[in-house]
């Protein structure tokens, strides 16, 4: 069965030309879904805390989602080495409807961190399915402009996800924002199926099953961050050291060998993306909190920092594609990485009183802008180095790095907000201490970005 990107002369080689008009247009679409929930989801948080309450439970709305997604991506990445992606894809698809509805009737915290889990478990096999369709389908010169149109199908759900999540739960109520993107979910979903079925399975198809470790990995990372959050060190403890026993060994079975210790080549880059998502999403996931519940502004300025950081990742990740021939993946990433500390840092000054609250989009402008600079050239690498049949392999390591980067950030963002503010009783000093936690994560991945593969090493 013949690849999409040998069907075509380079010369007529555009990422909308005829052999893969569909594919492209199949696959922005998913992530645009993907990123309508994301955005509208994280706006409303706040209306569901004050609606639902167990602020403890917070964090975990959002661990809960990527937890799923860890499952989620490696299912999707083993499977796509087995078969054509349009099969987890459909699957993945049904699931993520059905954690949406579970979403939208919650009568509790713990209920809606069940649905989340649910969206997450579909939503992982929306981008490990791109990536492999990118890296099976796409020649080298238009992987960059691929990736950078995902990262700009972003910019519509950022300009009106925010903005219409925060009416719709200020009107009709917050429940809305997820059973209102059930029809969204069916017309999207049915459109990206006919691009996506047009991606064969791999010449030689892999034996690999990797269920079992990604259970370990969720299961592991799950335990870890419950440990951190119990105030009974004698069940924190245990948990901590029994999650990370589970998770380490499965992980390492995942991704390449070294990428623990972040050796130079492929297993840096994979480690970077999750220090990159760990430092990005641990300050993200609290930005339109400290907007809207320590600020006092509405759920609408919230939303307006969100989408400023949206469409400056935009903007950076179209700027790469220009600058990445020029300059390479290794130094984009480097700047990229400190500029998220920046930007992570930056939120500090938003906690001021005396500060106009609008620091906030700056602040997150920043963070956005750096994102955009770092996260699409990592992926580059990673389908550089990719062999012909492995890309579901290496789509596997990159996204199960991406994803508990983000659940171990966003959950120990959350364990750092609710146990250091019920010791000292503000959630202003948690907040900081978030914060700094973020951006020294983010300013370490930019040091060790250095041994990430340079220009003449990928060619």
């Amino acid at each position: 069965m013949s690849d999409l990107s040998t069907q075509e002369p380079v010369g007529h080689s555009g990422v909308f030309a005829p052999g893969r008009r569909m594919l492209t247009t199949g696959l922005v679409l998913i992530i645009t879904l993907v990123a309508f929930e994301s955005m509208s989801v994280a706006t409303v948080m706040p209306l569901v805390e004050d609606d639902l309450g167990q602020l403890a439970l917070y964090g975990w709305v959002f661990s809960a989602f990527f937890l799923g997604t860890l499952i989620g991506v490696v299912v999707a990445g083993t499977a796509a080495d087995r078969m054509r992606p349009v099969v987890p894809f459909v699957i993945g698809l049904i699931v993520f409807s059905i954690g949406l509805f579970i979403g939208g009737v919650a009568p509790s915290m713990l209920v809606l961190v069940l649905g989340r889990f649910l969206q997450g478990l579909g939503a992982g096999v929306m981008p490990a399915t791109a990536y492999v369709c990118i890296g099976r389908s796409y020649p080298s010169e238009l992987r960059p402009t691929m990736f950078a149109m995902i990262s700009s199908a972003w910019m519509i759900p950022s300009l009106i996800g925010p903005l219409l999540a925060a009416w719709i739960g200020q009107t009709v109520g917050w429940r809305w924002v997820f059973l209102g993107l059930l029809p969204l979910c069916a017309a999207i979903g049915s459109l990206a199926v006919f691009g996506v079925r047009l991606v064969p399975a791999p010449l030689h198809r892999s034996t690999e099953r990797n269920i079992v470790s990604a259970l370990r990995v969720a299961a592991g990372a799950g335990m870890v961050i419950a440990g951190l959050g119990s105030h009974n060190l004698l069940i924190g403890i245990p948990l901590v050291v029994v999650g990370t026993a589970a998770l380490i060994p499965a992980f390492r079975r995942l991704t390449p060998p070294g990428t623990l210790t972040a050796r130079a080549g492929l297993p840096v880059t994979v480690s970077v993306r999750g220090l990159l998502n760990f430092g990005f999403y641990a300050a993200d996931v609290f930005v339109p909190f400290v907007v809207i519940s320590i600020r006092g502004e509405s759920p609408v300025m919230g939303g307006l920092a969100l989408t400023t950081c949206s469409l400056l990742w935009t903007v950076a990740s179209w700027l790469q594609t220009r600058l990445i021939v020029r300059v390479g993946a290794r130094l984009l990433t480097v700047i990229g990485m400190a500029i998220i500390g920046v930007g992570s840092l930056g939120m500090i000054l938003v906690l001021v009183p005396a500060l106009p609250v609008w620091f906030a989009l700056i602040a997150w402008g920043i963070a956005g802008f750096g994102m955009g600079l770092a996260y699409s050239p990592l992926a580059h690498v990673a389908m550089e180095i990719a062999g012909q049949g492995q890309e579901g392999k290496i789509t596997t390591a990159l996204q199960l790095s991406d994803t508990l980067g983000v659940a171990l950030g966003t959950g120990v963002a959350g364990v750092l907000v609710a146990s250091i503010g019920s010791l000292t009783g503000s959630e202003i000093t948690a907040l900081v201490v978030t914060f700094v936690v973020a951006g020294a994560v983010a300013i370490l991945g930019s040091v060790l970005s250095v041994r990430i593969p340079g220009q003449r090493e990928l060619t």
